[in-house]
């Protein structure tokens, strides 16, 4: 990794200023409802403590739109998160001002602090200057592990390393930079590219990168209908993006003169209205019937798909293959969930609902590595620079 890590910084007595994703669901008591983004943190956080490191915790939670709002505050997680680590998480009831500063300043050596919701101030993602120099005096120096907003140039993701110095990656960024890194830079071959979703519009620049970096991009979801309608086969009712038809031609012209194979359903399975209770009908052959709407793929697509998975070296995927939160156009997504877990491969599975079937499918410890930036990841694999990762200190 070309950036600075948690494991090149003393720590010892240090007021570490740790950005963290504690972004987790909440029912209407407050009670956490998936821990997952915890766990995820506690590696580094036990690393951390474990040297003496005096641990400031900053997270974002849901969408208060720049105000307090007791819904979304950070107050179950610290009370959770102590548990999880064994030791008490104190809580600061705001993330700057006179308590924030007088909870950083009563740390000793292995304690951390969570600091309240950075969103109940509108200067954090504006990254108001201000407010970032404010969230860097509370602390000696800066880490980095909330991966899943590193693509936000937000005030305690970029603005702060104005301020602060050394700038590092946690464990769970550093690993996340780690394998993402290996599907763009140098990948086994060969490399096959799964990409779903509902929208060509949503993927457009990851299309791009990956018909660069893959071997083979294999297409589900509602975009591949916007792919067959652009080849002239008729796809009754499924969604179309109508605007998006040229640019549909042109990824499948790019694909072709790089030699690379862009593939499409073969066969479908289709309802009458998007109903989760309407009745599932198998379609062979890539033409839907008029009148009828594709919602996952077919048994011959997903044995089409699954073959070229099993012979990849490196395995990328990002996005359903159907309307995967409907149970009878589940089956698709899932049988690629279990043909990656059964691959040989180098696997990296980010996006929600990706990540939501392998899980489903039980075989999340199968995948090398399922990413939890959703957006991140997307942007990291489409070839743009994320700013909560430029922003980390180059190693010497």
């Amino acid at each position: 990794m070309s950036k600075l890590s948690i494991r090149d910084l003393p720590l010892k007595g240090q007021r570490v200023f740790l950005r963290v994703d504690f972004n987790v669901p909440l029912d209407d008591s407050g009670a956490i409802t998936d821990e997952t983004r915890i766990r995820a943190s506690l590696p580094t956080l036990r690393y951390a403590l474990e040297r003496g490191a005096r641990l400031i915790l900053a997270s974002h939670l849901g969408r208060p739109k720049g105000r307090p709002d007791p819904r979304m505050s950070l107050r179950p997680v610290a009370q959770r998160l102590g548990e999880l680590l064994g030791r008490p998480v104190a809580f600061a009831a705001d993330c700057v001002g006179p308590e924030a500063e007088q909870a950083g300043a009563a740390l000793s050596d292995g304690a951390a602090v969570l600091l309240e919701n950075l969103r109940f101030h509108p200067e954090e993602e504006k990254n108001d200057a201000e407010f970032a120099r404010r969230l860097a005096a509370l602390a000696d120096v800066y880490v980095n592990d909330a991966f899943g907003s590193a693509h936000r140039a937000h005030a305690s993701t970029e603005g702060i390393t104005h301020w602060l110095r050394p700038c590092a990656a946690g464990l769970l960024m550093e690993k996340e930079l780690e394998y993402l890194g290996k599907a763009v830079e140098n990948p086994a071959r060969p490399y096959v590219a799964i990409v779903g979703g509902a929208k060509v519009s949503d993927k457009i620049d990851l299309l791009r990168n990956l018909l660069k970096l893959a071997d083979t991009v294999l297409v589900g979801g509602a975009m591949a209908y916007t792919f067959l309608k652009a080849q002239g086969i008729e796809v009754g009712r499924s969604r179309v993006e109508e605007d998006k038809l040229n640019l549909a031609n042109e990824l499948l012209r790019s694909a072709a003169e790089q030699n690379k194979a862009l593939c499409l359903p073969v066969d479908h399975v289709v309802a009458d209205r998007f109903d989760a209770s309407a009745s599932p009908e198998i379609v062979k052959g890539a033409a839907i019937p008029a009148g009828r709407l594709g919602l996952d793929i077919g048994p011959a697509t997903r044995s089409r798909y699954a073959q070229e998975i099993a012979r990849a070296q490196t395995v990328v995927w990002n996005g359903p293959m159907g309307v995967f939160e409907m149970p009878p156009f589940a089956e698709g997504t899932l049988a690629i969930a279990r043909a990656v877990a059964a691959s040989p491969a180098l696997s990296i599975v980010g996006g929600g609902d990706s990540v939501a079937a392998v899980n489903q499918a039980g075989v999340a410890d199968r995948i090398t590595h399922v990413s939890t930036g959703g957006g991140a990841s997307l942007e990291f694999l489409s070839g743009m620079k994320l700013p909560g990762v430029e922003a980390l200190t180059d190693r010497p």
